[in-house]
């Protein structure tokens, strides 16, 4: 049987060493790369890359970073069965994954789910006060919350239609 933990652990690698290599081919332009996920189960696998850049991504950056992530991966030979490349905007209710993502949207209202419950609840939608030494301070209802990084699951911004 698999471990499981060492599955995903392995796929965190393979995202993370993915990442690393595409940072530089990525972020030309004012294009940030916001995420980039593996997938092999399924035939083929996929390899998910989020871009974003002030004002928002447009189709010839998505095609300009397909050409070039595409071309250092054949080069590297990193992924060695068929897969698919899609690149894409993190939409408008962009995840956050790291931690300098709440550091960059202090103010911003969030959505987001823990890892286990907090204050008698594990879903919360409010405002980031702060983020330093891994603690996030979210207003929500109006008390703050106290959410340590490594307990959050899933964070996304909340648009906010005008």
């Amino acid at each position: 049987m698999m471990d499981v933990a060492a599955h995903l652990e392995g796929l965190l690698d393979v995202a993370a060493h993915l990442e690393g290599l595409l940072k530089d081919v990525v972020e030309l332009d004012g294009v940030e790369l916001v995420y980039v996920e593996y997938r092999p189960e399924g035939s083929p696998s996929v390899l998910r890359i989020y871009i974003d850049k002030p004002g928002g991504v447009g189709l010839q950056d998505c095609e300009r970073v397909s050409k070039q992530a595409s071309a250092l991966l054949d080069e590297e030979n990193l992924i060695l069965r068929r897969y698919v490349l899609e690149v894409s905007s993190p939409g408008i209710e962009r995840p956050l994954f790291r931690e300098a993502d709440y550091r960059r949207f202090v103010g911003k209202e969030i959505r987001l789910i823990t890892t286990e419950t907090i204050e008698d609840r594990r879903k919360f939608t409010g405002l980031i006060r702060t983020f330093s030494e891994g603690i996030l301070r979210l207003e929500f209802d109006g008390e703050t919350y106290q959410i340590p990084f490594s307990k959050i699951r899933k964070a996304n911004l909340v648009h906010q239609f005008k």
